[in-house]
């Protein structure tokens, strides 16, 4: 564990290296193992849907998806689910989650004490998400999972990749995988313009991202203002890119569509790679601590509708779409698949 200072930015000499910070953890250490190659073979050709079984559907609607539809006496819009879920989900990321778990503890402490049961509720329930996304993201880096994704984007053959990012958000994986191949571009691609500088714009300078010297391949520290990284504000069907980038990306992107919508969703995938590019897909997993965990952050993540699959359903998915899957696996909350076109 490193004693580098919070105003201090990471360099070479801190590989190896991992720290919690206020919001976040940090982690230069390399892979230590390729989850990916231990996974178990699957012949996503031989699959059926009998075999594997549906998605789980997440439908405990956050509160202000509810009272948006009770006003207007109709569905909550698509774009505008997105843009509160984007809000929503930053908040967490922009919060120290100690400092608001004290605070939380302290609110509900002066609600017992007042006999105010119901706000003390409340208060506790703030207690709990926040004892929980400390532990999931800023202790076990389980949200940006840097290892894991470098495992799962490990292998490619690709130098100075263009890379698209679909549904980009903050960005994160689009920027880990030009670190590990360096000297190419990053679009990154979202429709709410909240992105651009809420999250992409928020997302912490000093960050380091474990990738390559593209002169020697040893291990290097690379920062996002040492990236080429452009944002294009856009839904994804008015692109006119071509062919032309080396590797798609989505990370929690397909599960939002359902089954009538996916061959679309997948097309986007194909539509903009070159002939022999990759196309990298992650979905949240299904299981009982990723259900229990969409149960308790459902206020601030359920706008819209979402699934939670297991790596078969992923890959038969892709499979019935056109691609060939390459490498899949499992890392601590998501399915993540390679794939070409077929």
């Amino acid at each position: 564990m490193t004693s580098l200072s919070s105003s201090s930015r990471w360099s070479d000499a801190d590989l190896g290296r991992t720290q919690v910070r206020g919001t976040h953890r940090v982690d230069l250490r390399p892979t230590g193992r390729d989850v990916f190659a231990d996974a178990r073979p699957i012949d996503f050709s031989r699959l059926s849907w009998r075999e594997v079984g549906r998605p789980f559907r997440v439908e405990n609607w956050s509160r202000d998806r509810r009272a948006w539809e009770a006003e207007h006496d109709e569905s909550l819009p698509v774009p505008l689910a997105w843009r509160m879920f984007n809000r929503s989900f930053q908040s967490l990321f922009d919060t120290d989650p100690v400092r608001a778990r004290v605070a939380a503890l302290r609110e509900a402490g002066l609600r017992l004490s007042a006999l105010q049961v119901k706000a003390a509720y409340a208060a506790l329930s703030e207690v709990a998400r926040w004892t929980v996304w400390n532990q999931a993201h800023r202790v076990g880096d389980t949200v940006w999972d840097p290892r894991a994704k470098r495992s799962l984007f490990h292998g490619l053959d690709v130098k100075r990749p263009r890379i698209l990012f679909l549904g980009a958000a903050e960005g994160y994986e689009a920027m880990l995988l030009s670190a590990m191949y360096p000297g190419g571009e990053v679009v990154l691609v979202d429709y709410d313009e909240y992105c651009v500088t809420g999250r992409f714009g928020a997302f912490p300078t000093d960050y380091p991202f474990l990738g390559a010297d593209p002169a020697t391949g040893a291990p290097r520290v690379w920062h996002r203002d040492e990236m080429d990284v452009s944002y294009l504000v856009s839904d994804i069907r008015d692109l006119d890119f071509g062919r032309e980038f080396d590797i798609v990306v989505s990370i929690g992107l397909v599960e939002h569509f359902p089954d009538q919508y996916k061959p679309m969703a997948f097309d986007w995938h194909r539509r903009f790679l070159r002939p022999g590019g990759y196309a990298i897909l992650t979905t949240p997993r299904v299981a009982l601590r990723t259900k229990a965990f969409y149960r308790l952050f459902g206020d601030l993540m359920n706008f819209s509708y979402r699934e939670l699959q297991n790596v078969a359903q992923l890959g038969l998915y892709a499979h019935e779409n056109g691609f060939e899957v390459l490498r899949h696996g499992e890392i601590k909350s998501h399915n993540g698949i390679v794939c070409r076109a077929r």
